[in-house]
């Protein structure tokens, strides 16, 4: 059983951050009075190593508050590097704290930095390799979880198309129980062995690890006596909820006084400190971008000026957070049209409402850059869904299931549909797939990958006509 497996491999893992602390804070020691040549006096080497009976109990505990042993199954390497990059900050400034309390100025404070930096890149390889280490391990049949299925359709039949495809996650199906389908119906390799009817008994012989729920909706009757004789096996009990129908999107749960309250999505960016600190980077980065392409904005504004007759910058209406109308710029890159025509037509390969600058500012997206100015004033984002106008809003909202979900954030110059080819006369119902991806897992971390991606995928593309 895997749960045999799990202390052991727990007791392995902090093993390994123990060696890899230590051996940081060796490397450490290393760089500053070796490599660097600092001088050790007043201190000796043997009370810095000596530190080490306070700093790796201190570390560790860090990592358990922080979860970093769970299963990693159950755990992203993104969030797990946050994860260790938090808890060895907060160690670093518990040393730090403490070393100015206790007013002990002749410990190295250098010394501490470099073991903050290679103790945090080391732990983060060391994590990476062991996950890679357990995947290898699961795909070879090695370190499986033991899994029973209560509930036989499209949910049961959702999580073994998932498992089949990912056989590093490690689950092995045992088998399904199911009141509606005969004994021996198979889906994909994985069998039915009895009726819900007989859970009590199969609990009492089978040594599993988890029982997962997979109810149609229409049998949700049966899930409290369900739960119950798992919960009275002591066997670890896990549900996947049909709503796919229904909710079709990530929600979470909120606790009200022991009253769960079900979000049906998942924001990041509702949270006061998530908007703060993306409002932070869009005015940092605003006003750097300005400062940087101010060259390039003048020399698009004089090409533009002097290649059609009409103003350099197009001001369009746009819908955005909160479905709020307010005004994009852009360069101008179309021969001057009637704004009834403009408002409703969409633009196409060959379009003969483009101009020979326009072409070209369009095709590199540098008709895009005075959107700055609106990141800088707070009506857009540098990252996120591209903003539409009122009259296909209009459109899209009745013939695209989700689609005014997108106005819950800012809009941005650039996004993950963007960045994924699409742009321009491209599938409106995927964009907003990518878009709903965005908004529902949102980090600083994924803003940062979006605007890299940028650089290479999103200034010049096919599709932008």
């Amino acid at each position: 059983m895997i749960k045999d497996y799990q202390k052991f491999l727990n007791a392995v893992h902090v093993l390994l951050d123990m060696a890899v602390t230590a051996c940081a804070f060796v490397l450490a020691f290393i760089v500053q009075f070796v490599v660097r040549g600092r001088t050790l006096a007043p201190m000796t080497a043997g009370r810095y190593f000596g530190s080490l009976l306070l700093i790796l109990p201190l570390y560790l505990l860090l990592y358990a508050i922080f979860q970093l042993y769970r299963p990693k199954r159950t755990l992203g390497r993104r969030l797990e590097a946050w994860s260790v990059l938090q808890a060895n900050a907060i160690g670093l400034l518990v040393i730090l704290a403490y070393l100015y309390i206790s007013r002990y100025n002749n410990y190295s404070r250098a010394l501490i930095a470099f073991f903050f930096a290679i103790n945090t890149v080391g732990l983060i390889l060391e994590r990476n390799l062991l996950r890679w280490l357990l995947r290898r391990l699961r795909r070879s049949g090695f370190n499986q979880k033991q899994v029973l299925l209560v509930g036989f359709g499209r949910t049961a039949q959702g999580f073994i198309d998932r498992v089949k495809a990912n056989p590093q996650w490690g689950f092995a199906v045992r088998g399904i129980l199911d009141d509606s389908r005969e004994w021996g119906t198979d889906y994909k390799g994985v069998k039915v062995i009895g009726t819900i009817t007989e859970l009590e008994e199969i609990l009492s012989l089978n040594r599993l690890d988890e029982v997962l729920i997979t109810l149609d909706l229409a049998e949700y009757a049966k899930l409290g006596r369900i739960v119950y004789l798992c919960e009275k096996s002591g066997v670890h009990t896990m549900f996947i909820p049909d709503y796919s129908d229904i909710i079709p999107t990530r929600p979470y749960t909120e606790d009200l006084l022991g009253l769960p309250l079900v979000h049906i999505r998942h924001v990041p960016l509702t949270g006061a400190l998530n908007r703060t600190v993306k409002r932070a980077m869009d005015l940092v980065g605003s006003a750097l971008a300005i400062v940087l392409f101010s060259p390039v904005m003048l020399a698009v504004a004089f090409a533009v000026k002097v290649s059609s007759p009409g103003p350099v910058i197009y001001k369009q209406e746009r819908v955005g957070l909160h479905n709020r109308p307010f005004r994009m710029y852009k360069f101008r890159s179309m021969a001057m049209i009637p704004a009834s025509e403009e408002k409703t037509k969409w633009t196409t390969q060959g379009d003969d409402r483009v101009t020979a600058v326009g072409k070209f500012i369009r095709k590199t997206s540098l008709d895009e850059l005075p959107q700055l100015f609106n990141v800088f004033a707070g009506s857009m984002s540098l990252v996120g869904p591209r903003p539409e106008r009122p009259f296909f809003v209009e459109k899209f909202r009745e013939e695209i299931p989700r689609y005014m979900v997108k106005h819950q954030v800012r809009p941005g110059m650039t996004g993950w549909a963007q960045v994924n080819g699409l742009r321009g006369d491209t599938s409106i119902r995927k964009r907003i797939e990518y878009d709903l991806f965005y908004i529902e897992n949102w980090s600083v971390g994924f803003d940062i990958k979006i605007l890299f991606l940028t650089v290479f995928r999103g200034f010049v593309n096919k599709n932008a006509y």
